[in-house]
This record gives structure tokens, sequence and C-alpha cells, in this order.
């Protein structure tokens, strides 16, 4: 399974109403390329993977193919919390692996 892959597959177990961020998941992958997530999450070829659920570790919303707008749009219907692009209540809803 390639870098991309794995991404995608960690980025599916992430449930509906939490988030993780990209140092989690390239930890988890033990790797320090977390630019190399969000470039994996960039091209995500598949609709089951929930790549808007992943943010910048300092809780601020970061990089989103179609756009931060709709980033935040989508994770405020499933109760995430955000105001400025930022997420409020990022330790309640932060997903660790």
């Amino acid at each position: 399974m390639n870098f991309n892959e794995k991404v995608y597959n960690l980025c599916k177990k992430i449930p509906k109403g939490n988030l993780s961020t990209y140092k989690l998941i390239a930890k988890k992958l033990n790797t320090k390329a977390y630019r190399a997530v969000g470039q994996a999450l960039n091209k995500n070829p598949y609709k089951t993977v929930p790549c808007h659920r992943i943010i910048a570790s300092n809780g601020h919303l970061h990089g989103f193919a179609s756009g931060l707008k709709n980033k935040a749009r989508l994770l405020k219907k499933e109760g995430i919390k955000i105001k400025d692009n930022r997420v409020l209540n990022f330790k309640e809803v932060l997903y660790k692996f």
C-alpha cells in the first residue's frame, strides 16, 4: 500500500463529529512528512475519505481542495464549532489514533 492510500485509510477511521491533524496522521505513519499528508489529501480521489476532518495542529482550518469555506461548512454540519477558520472545541473533538 502506498503512502497516499495509508493516509486515506487513517482518515476513514475518524468518526463523524471528530477531527484530526496532519501531524497526528504523519506521526501514526511513523514520519514527520506533515506536508506529504496534506498533498495526499489534496489528491484524494475517493468520496468515502472524509479529508475535511483534517486540520492544522493549532486548531485552524488549513487546505481544502474546494476551499476553506466549504471545509468549515462540512465540519459545522457535523457539530464542530468554528469561528474565524478556527475550531473552538478542538480538544473535545480531536481524534487520536
